[in-house]
């Protein structure tokens, strides 16, 4: 039997610093923001991680496009 994989959730995350360490380094946390349609083009959802970036306060590091699947069989 064949198995498929369904994207079932979509969820960009960003990452934000939180803090610092004790030698200075950056520690981050990662702010999400789920409901992302499902096969969204890569680089609008980046576009729309900039355009985020640029009104958060904090300073921001990688994003992430977080895809959840389901493994079905046909």
């Amino acid at each position: 039997m064949a198995t498929s994989k369904v994207i079932s959730t979509t969820t960009l995350s960003i990452e934000v610093q939180s803090s610092v360490d004790k030698a200075g380094d950056p520690i981050y946390t990662k702010k999400s923001f789920s409901n992302i349609k499902n096969g969204a083009d890569p680089q609008n959802v980046f576009d729309v991680a900039q355009a985020i970036k640029g009104v958060l306060s904090a300073n921001t590091g990688d994003v992430y496009l977080n895809e959840s699947s389901a493994l079905e069989q046909a």
